[in-house]
């Protein structure tokens, strides 16, 4: 292929990553305001991604992330990282050194990840992260989940786990709150919650009380 193919080609893959990250960024600067809040609570360095399709905001406000999915839309994605750092860079909050690594992989298998490794554990709108996922994550780290899928339920019921904050949202700005926590994760109607029970519904339950995700931090061994 001669320099102006490749050129073209590029050039394509560049527009692809753009429309790909405007369909994610559809609310503008909606994920960098959450992940900023969380950021500014849980002060992580290192990040584990499972699920994140083409989300790669927690790279704005955190040193190192690694994303995993399966969908051939990220891994086409990730594939331009000239183009995914210029999205990073262009949104960053600040100047510091950033990296970040992709894994074209199912995070219910084990993952080319340290355990014990990682700082913050994300879980939005995937399934149950936090039953697969949690040995990569270090004592003393946090889980960041909402609760589609069920996988709050689950974090609820794990007991190397304990709630540590929430996260609110109001007119979308985001707030990390601590106070009263005894008063979350409250069902509704009176539920066996199990394992097995959530695995079988493959979605969480109605709690009294509904913020936009929860915190949970991991307990020491």
């Amino acid at each position: 292929m001669d320099s102006t193919g490749a050129t073209c080609d590029t050039w394509r893959m560049r527009g692809l990553t753009r429309l790909l990250w405007m369909e994610q960024n559809r609310h503008p600067g909606d994920r960098q305001r959450l992940f900023a809040a969380v950021h500014e609570t849980v002060q992580a360095s290192q990040v584990l991604y499972p699920g994140s399709f083409v989300d790669v905001a927690p790279s704005f406000v955190s040193p190192s992330v690694t994303y995993v999915d399966t969908d051939q839309r990220a891994v086409r994605f990730f594939a331009d990282t000239a183009g995914v750092d210029e999205i990073i860079a262009e949104n960053r909050e600040s100047v510091f050194d950033t990296t970040w690594r992709f894994l074209d992989a199912d995070y219910e298998s084990p993952l080319d990840v340290p355990q014990g490794g990682i700082d913050l554990l994300i879980s939005l709108y995937t399934g149950f992260v936090s039953e697969h996922c949690t040995d990569y994550l270090a004592p003393g780290g946090f889980l960041l989940v909402n609760p589609s899928h069920g996988d709050v339920a689950m974090a609820s019921i794990d007991p190397r786990y304990r709630l540590a904050a929430v996260v609110r949202c109001r007119s979308g700005c985001y707030t990390v709150d601590d106070a009263n926590l005894d008063t979350y994760l409250v069902p509704k109607k009176s539920t066996d919650l199990t394992a097995d029970f959530l695995h079988t519904t493959g979605r969480g339950i109605p709690y009294t009380k509904s913020p936009f995700a929860y915190l949970f931090q991991h307990l020491n061994d």
